[in-house]
């Protein structure tokens, strides 16, 4: 909402509108496009004849679609810049793999609670998405706005963050995000820029490419379904709590902490004082000699996924001993440290 008030209010010349949803009451308290006699009508109808309203001079073109790796190249590719609106994992990089793709800028935006994340990722030549979170995290981890909920007004913050990177990247004046993320807490009133690198092995944005269409997304965001973090599951991956991991490193046991983050990540945040050794994910192949196969290795990232990939790897080369750290760093913040900087 907040990022379309402000694009056609500065004379955007043609905006279009990705939504196949119909507008809630729940939504009212962030999408501020819409009112309540507006309810059960379609988003994009509804933002449409707002923002000509507002600006009878911009082309506003209205896509009542969900976004799919069959639609996605067609659409985005109408456009010069792409700005993520959006709340799920399987859509996030879905878009950032068609703009790299396609060669467009990527404004992206996240907000959940009271927290919110802006950046711009190219691609080719500065960081993409993946180069920043390569896999999603474990299906039903993250909730969604709908789901764990968001200050209402943080959306306005972040989408005009957005809309501030977009309309410097149309004019082509000023300091972009590009290879920089900016967090913001609001509970707390605090920012923090993180600087990205572009990741030479990205499997979209890499120098070796292996990703050179789109795929199916929602199998992607979740590989195997819920079933690989069951117990059940012939093939599941051993987890263990912060709190568990804890309770065993104050008893003494002998056991090795592997960190597959980046190193930007382990800069922000680590279990270093606990023995934790950084060997990032594109490396645990090359370096699985510096892995003890003999004793229990706990291996995390900083939600869980990129840490079940290590493992998976490494199992397929005899190590057997492999733990999971449930929910990552994050979770360790969240259930040890809450001193501990998130991101």
């Amino acid at each position: 909402s907040p990022i379309g008030l402000y694009l056609a209010a500065a004379g955007v010349g043609r905006i279009g509108i990705i939504d196949f949803d119909v507008i809630d009451l729940s939504n009212l308290p962030r999408q501020v496009l819409y009112a309540t006699g507006d309810v059960g009508r379609k988003k994009v109808d509804v933002a449409a004849a707002r923002l000509r309203a507002m600006n009878p001079n911009v082309d506003i073109v209205t896509h009542n679609v969900r976004l799919t790796r069959d639609n996605a190249l067609d659409i985005l590719g109408g456009y010069d810049v792409v700005i993520d609106g959006t709340d799920n994992f399987p859509t996030r990089y879905l878009v950032n793999d068609a703009c790299v793709l396609l060669g467009r800028p990527y404004v992206y935006g996240s907000i959940l609670r009271f927290e919110g994340q802006v950046s711009v990722f190219t691609g080719r030549t500065a960081p993409c998405y993946r180069c920043l979170f390569r896999e999603p995290p474990p299906p039903g981890l993250v909730p969604s706005c709908a789901e764990g909920g968001v200050l209402g007004v943080l959306p306005g913050i972040i989408g005009s963050l957005q809309a501030l990177e977009a309309i410097k990247l149309i004019i082509g004046r000023g300091d972009t995000l590009i290879g920089r993320l900016v967090l913001f807490d609001a509970l707390t009133f605090q920012w923090r820029e993180l600087r990205l690198r572009r990741n030479p092995d990205c499997p979209v944005c890499g120098d070796r490419p292996t990703v050179t269409a789109l795929i199916d997304y929602d199998e992607f965001c979740a590989p195997g379904g819920q079933s690989m973090h069951t117990p059940q599951a012939p093939n599941a991956i051993p987890q263990i709590t912060p709190a568990e991991l804890r309770q065993r490193i104050d008893a003494g046991e002998n056991i090795a902490i592997i960190d597959v983050r980046e190193p930007f990540e382990w800069d922000i945040a680590n279990l270093g004082e606990f023995g934790a050794r950084l060997i990032p994910l594109d490396q645990v192949l090359d370096r699985k000699g510096e892995i003890d196969s003999a004793s229990d290795v706990v291996l995390y990232c900083r939600s869980g996924s990129r840490s079940a990939g290590a493992i998976r790897q490494l199992r397929a080369h005899g190590f057997d001993r492999l733990i999971n750290l449930k929910g990552g760093i994050r979770s360790w913040a969240t259930d040890i440290d809450p001193s501990m900087p998130t991101y």
